[in-house]
């Protein structure tokens, strides 16, 4: 079997402002035009920032594609998975945990790849993070979707279940579009399938602070979905996970530590870590932001 492990974070970790990142999973058609939009959007910002296009075991030319681009855009990365089961990908949760620990920036946003989420969004979710120093800000795409009925009353016994199991208010905790700080994208544990849904309820737990934000939504425009609907594709393993997030919530034990000199130095101990975790209800985990 092979080593599950991988290289640690890059060592230039944090000497950008922002990195963006995006899996891709055989989307040939979007990833130029998502280059272009994100650029678009960050380049008046004046910040120094990265898109880490993530290639999750891609068969078409995704790949190529953003490797040509990159020979004109030094902002472009292109970090490509490599232990991908034969034409399909690890999925969204293990290409972001690849994403970020490439990934140089202070701030970290994540986003789909096939456009429905819209880059020119960014500024705005990057405003709020400055203006009220919150830990993440999460997109809301709830008010812009056109969804039909059934996948309207699944979201709301999602968002139910998540609620009564979980204590998660957060509205569109499915949105990928968000912004959070490095320290609490690196402890996601995201190597776990589905993590990726269950992003604002961890980083709560881990003692951050969340601020939701409206965002836009459109429709895909070229390329196929890559998930499914009813009850066997969605539904039931969404329900599993909640358990299983319930549980592991209840198997974390605090990490904070300091460095102790010894007895016979007369100083007091150095803090090295120190997570404090908020006081949050069961209906106040965030605080509604956006506009």
């Amino acid at each position: 079997m092979p080593s599950l492990l991988v290289e640690p974070e890059s060592p230039l970790a944090g000497t950008l402002d922002l990195s963006v990142i995006a899996p891709a999973h055989n989307e040939q058609d979007n990833v130029a035009a998502l280059a272009e939009e994100v650029r678009a959007a960050l380049e008046p910002t004046g910040i120094n920032w990265e898109l880490i296009i993530v290639d999750d075991g891609s068969t078409d030319r995704t790949r190529a594609i953003v490797q040509g681009l990159m020979a004109t855009r030094p902002w472009l990365r292109c970090v490509a998975m490599t232990r991908t089961p034969a034409g399909k990908g690890n999925g969204q949760s293990a290409a972001f945990h690849a994403g970020i620990r490439a990934s140089r920036g202070r701030l970290v946003a994540t986003m789909d790849a096939d456009l429905q989420n819209d880059p020119a969004d960014l500024p705005a979710l990057l405003k709020t993070q400055r203006d009220t120093g919150a830990d993440l800000v999460q997109g809301d795409r709830s008010h812009a979707r056109k969804d039909n009925l059934i996948r309207k009353v699944g979201s709301f016994v999602g968002r139910s279940f998540r609620k009564m199991l979980l204590g998660d208010s957060v509205r569109d905790t499915g949105c990928s579009l968000r912004i959070m700080r490095r320290a609490y994208a690196l402890a996601l544990p995201l190597e776990l399938r589905g993590m990726h849904r269950f992003v604002p309820v961890t980083i709560r737990d881990l003692g951050g602070t969340i601020v939701e934000q409206r965002v836009n939504h459109h429709p895909r425009h070229a390329g196929e979905t890559k998930y499914g609907l009813g009850i066997t594709k969605r539904a039931i393993p969404g329900l599993i996970d909640l358990f299983a997030v319930r549980y592991f919530r209840s198997r974390r034990r605090s990490v904070a530590a300091m460095d102790v000199p010894p007895s016979n130095a007369g100083t007091p101990p150095v803090k090295v870590v120190e997570v404090k975790p908020i006081a949050v209800g069961a209906g106040e985990s965030s605080s509604r932001g956006g506009h």
